[in-house]
């Protein structure tokens, strides 16, 4: 496709919960899977926004008539969640580490943070609204094909999670509810779907050099802002994969250029974003009448000496610390990004200094995946003692190098060690018992030499020193 010619645009908007306390109120953000211990019902009616008007994506919720189910566990949500109690004080720790993402996107903070209330009446907020604030604008990050703009940077309330649906009602759960959740919209400078991956990749590198960001599934999405000529902005929500996004919006692009070829003028929706990605209808596209003021909180101000305090503390990028470990420590760059994940590997280089730098990186990423293809075995059993343990052998020498896979294997499997059988061999044994097995066996093909060899020294010896002694030996 040619998207210039086809008048393409494009921004995104990423949202990512924060660790912690919840936005309004002192309850964990842990997102509780236990058998819930609150159940109530209610009904929503869409109200007018500032503008005076209904929105009309909430009123197109209302006029569904569906009664919304909630179920919580008690040890992660309180009366704020079910709206029998106004909202605590804003999350002080939540705001820091929104303003600190604010700045490495170059953003500008506002001097003071007025939380406004979003209708939303499908169900996903128990009061019929969502929390949300400003709190930073006109930032940008770098990309391969130049600037793309951060018009603003929001502080918001988490939805409920939705866990079935029938035409008469919606059965939601409220311990996700009231995370904190940084929004981040971007321009539409993103020049085609490979772009608007590469762009939503940057960003949540910047997102996970903070701490107290959220990890892990459903913890990050993306919704994708699609419009071209002839056509009408296209709000897809859903994504979690990023490989997902270019395929998405190529689709809306023929979709809306199928619907323009046979004389219908698309429409601004919502639509979400399939598993084949393809997309459905969810609801007509929302508009600036969803927003009033929240009154039953105060502004919050934040004072300029606060922001620069802040910005001495931002926390490096993981691509810088990725290409410090790379110089440092001479590895690839697919490697160092993988050991930025490991909090403890220079930790690990500082104790073990015997055992190289490289091979404890090995250890660390390579080495568990080996374990996960080759043996199809549940590496999450794998914790951070078994490793300290097996390379405090390699340092002491107790085991070589090629025994480091088995131990981990039978880490995993809880099995008692016997060292006897994983101790190191010295290179004079090693040439010894070569030399004497290929004058009392000979004529033998190096490859059965070898075979001989392997089943006696596996787990002891690297094979590839073997075979350099037996070119020696066998002519």
């Amino acid at each position: 496709m040619n998207y210039n010619e086809l008048g393409f645009k494009c921004g995104l908007e990423c949202h990512q919960q924060l660790e912690g306390k919840k936005l309004f109120c002192d309850c964990p953000t842990i997102n509780s899977d236990k058998e819930p211990d609150v159940k109530f019902e209610r009904r929503l009616r869409a109200v007018a926004g500032e503008t005076g008007e209904v929105d009309v994506a909430a009123a197109h919720e209302m006029q569904k008539g569906k009664k919304f189910i909630y179920e919580a566990d008690s040890n992660d949500t309180c009366l704020v969640e079910y709206d029998e109690e106004p909202p605590h004080e804003l999350n002080k720790q939540a705001l820091e580490t929104t303003l600190k993402i604010a700045l490495l996107l170059n953003a500008k903070i506002v001097d003071e943070m007025q939380i406004m209330r979003k209708t939303v009446v499908d169900g996903s907020n128990v009061s019929g609204f969502q929390r949300t604030a400003l709190v930073a604008m006109d930032g940008f990050i770098e990309t391969s094909l130049g600037k793309v703009s951060i018009p603003s940077i929001c502080l918001e309330e988490e939805a409920a999670q939705k866990i079935d649906e029938s035409k008469d009602f919606v059965l939601y759960r409220l311990d996700r509810l009231g995370i904190p959740l940084i929004e981040i919209a971007t321009g539409a400078e993103i020049k085609n779907p490979e772009h608007a991956k590469e762009t939503a990749s940057i960003i949540g590198m910047i997102l996970r050099s903070v701490e107290n960001v959220k990890r892990g599934l459903g913890t990050i999405r993306q919704d994708v802002n699609v419009s071209i000529s002839k056509g009408a902005r296209t709000e897809i929500k859903g994504f979690q994969d990023l490989r997902s996004i270019p395929k998405v919006i190529n689709y809306e692009i023929e979709r809306q250029l199928n619907e323009i070829k046979k004389g219908k003028k698309p429409e601004k929706e919502v639509r979400k974003s399939e598993p084949d990605f393809t997309t459905s209808f969810l609801r007509p596209l929302p508009g600036a009448a969803r927003l009033y003021p929240e009154t039953d909180i105060v502004p919050v101000k934040i004072e300029k000496d606060y922001v620069e305090k802040l910005r001495k503390e931002l926390p490096k990028l993981i691509t810088h610390k990725t290409e410090e470990l790379e110089k440092k420590y001479k590895i690839k760059k697919e490697l160092a990004k993988e050991l930025i994940q490991k909090e403890n590997f220079e930790v690990l280089i500082n104790k073990f200094d015997k055992v190289e730098s490289s091979l404890i990186a090995h250890i660390l990423v390579n080495v568990p995946k080996e374990i996960k293809s080759r043996f199809k075995l549940d590496i999450s059993k794998l914790k951070a003692e078994h490793f300290e343990e097996i390379l405090d052998y390699l340092n002491k020498g107790k085991i070589a190098k090629e025994a480091v896979i088995d131990l981990l294997i039978k880490k995993i499997k809880n099995e008692k060690i016997n060292f006897d059988k994983f101790a190191s061999v010295s290179d004079k044994d090693l040439e010894k018992e070569i030399k004497k097995l290929v004058e009392d066996k000979k004529d033998l093909s190096v490859g059965a030499y070898m075979g001989i060899l392997m089943s006696k020294y596996r787990g002891k010896v690297d094979g590839k020193k073997i075979m350099d002694l037996l070119n020696k030996y066998v002519k």
